[in-house]
């Protein structure tokens, strides 16, 4: 397969987690716009058109629906299609959400470097928004604003979450945390789109070097969905993060066990399982030696679910799933022939749906009953406003990391957003997190995960 060209490799998207971009992020032309925010780029009916548009569930399969790499021409041409099918209105659904914020929070210089962002991509994806993408040159220049799209929105939790801090005597708790909850589940879905493409692109190009590129690509990765996804392998390397920072912070560390079924894989996102872990693990050391009672090890169940059919497990999902969790099936223009059908894309991919259910158990006398209602709450009160530092460390770093969906956060009591951002990605593909607490004895966190089984 010959490309015009080829965008270059740069570094990692949370860990382990490919992006890649064509020239330095420092050469798009931001804008500086105040409040009330210029539009001249984006026109009102624009984003009011394609906010509009009527969503549906986006699914693990609908992630590999086009084949293990390296793909065809013609399936990646078709993986740029679906993504540029999606994205445009998602962007513009957050942009219209923006807008609806208070005048007072969305003047926020902080929410107002947001709202601009999501304006600049919507701008930038636009002139690819009225036909198809139908040449490898095309495909190559949309991968790379696809790139910069991710690499633009990298910050966005912390940059919000900063925003929202300042603006708390104007904007109630409730109200910051249906917003979150909203954007946090539509962020999801567009950098998952934007990231498989990249990922399926990138494990497509031709290498001179055949030992680098396949020690580059595992063979049993699909774009960014590990088909082999071993979570008692993952729990250990969370683990051991977890541990060592227990373990500087306080001076001990707990140990964990692991029953059930530890030899159980499906397919999903990694990133997303190992954030999940790595937020439930860190309250759990945290409990058990702040309780004192860290010789009881903290005991992990593995359990698979027998495979099911796909068609089936997709339609539950689908109904269970929240709106703000839905992605947008748009078509590209008004006379553009429909996205291939799903199953002819798959061709050889034999999918079932699998869910794994992990349960953590600890001894760290569970939570008192009157922080228990709370415990699914965005925290904005942790910190007060004159601990946040000027410039890209402390609180802001621990934010940082958790927007990248990295596991380097710098404190083991968190900031607020562990759980319920561990939820929206546990709830994001049909799974959940459920909490049963025994105050004055420990904690059962329930995860079940919805993936996709055996995938050949």
């Amino acid at each position: 397969m010959a490309f015009t060209r080829s965008i270059r490799l740069s570094g990692l998207g949370g860990r382990g987690l490919p992006y890649i971009r064509s020239r330095p992020i420092s050469s798009l032309s931001f804008h500086s716009w105040s409040y009330p925010p210029s539009v001249s780029d984006v026109a009102n009916d624009e984003v009011t058109r394609l906010a509009s548009s009527p969503r549906r569930p986006l699914t693990l399969t609908d992630l590999l629906r086009h084949g293990r790499p390296p793909l065809s021409q013609e399936a990646l041409l078709a993986s740029a299609n679906f993504a540029l099918s999606l994205i445009p209105t998602r962007l513009a659904y957050r942009i219209q959400a923006l807008r609806n914020l208070p005048f007072i929070v969305v003047s926020n210089p902080h929410i107002t470097k947001i709202y601009n962002n999501y304006v600049h991509s919507l701008s930038t994806l636009l002139p690819y928004q009225q036909r198809r993408i139908t040449t490898m040159e095309e495909e190559i220049q949309f991968t790379d604003a696809m790139a910069d799209l991710v690499q633009t929105h990298t910050n966005t939790i912390p940059v919000l979450a900063r925003g929202f801090l300042e603006c708390k005597k104007y904007i109630s708790a409730a109200e910051v945390t249906k917003f979150l909850d909203e954007h946090l589940r539509a962020r999801i879905g567009t950098r998952l789109i934007a990231q498989q493409h990249l990922a399926l692109h990138m494990a497509s190009q031709p290498s001179a070097d055949d030992t680098r590129q396949a020690q580059a690509t595992p063979s049993n990765y699909i774009g960014v969905i590990d088909t082999a996804l071993r979570p008692a392998q993952l729990i250990r390397t969370c683990e051991e993060f977890v541990a060592e920072i227990c373990e500087l912070k306080y001076g001990v560390r707990p140990r964990l066990v692991i029953d059930g079924e530890p030899e159980a894989t499906f397919a999903h996102v990694p990133v997303h399982v190992e954030y999940i872990i790595t937020e439930l693990l860190k309250n759990a050391f945290r409990a058990v030696v702040e309780c004192s009672n860290e010789r009881e090890p903290v005991e992990v169940t593995i359990a698979a679910a027998p495979d099911v059919p796909d068609k089936h497990v997709q339609e539950r999902s689908g109904s269970n799933q929240k709106s703000s969790d839905a992605e947008v099936d748009f078509r590209i223009g008004k006379d553009t022939e429909e996205l291939p059908d799903r199953d002819e894309l798959l061709g050889s991919l034999n999918t079932s749906t699998q869910s794994i259910t992990i349960r953590i158990r600890d001894r760290g006398g569970g939570v008192p009953p009157d922080l228990l209602p709370n415990i699914w709450s965005y925290n904005f009160t942790t910190y007060r406003e004159d601990d946040l530092p000027g410039g890209d460390n402390g609180n802001i770093d621990a934010l940082n990391a958790i927007s990248g969906s990295g596991t380097n956060t710098s404190s083991i009591a968190g900031l607020g957003y562990g759980l319920p951002l561990s939820r929206a990605y546990a709830e994001y593909f049909g799974g959940s997190i459920a909490v049963q607490s025994l105050w004055g004895w420990g904690t059962d966190v329930y995860l079940t995960l919805q993936g996709v089984g055996k995938v050949e």
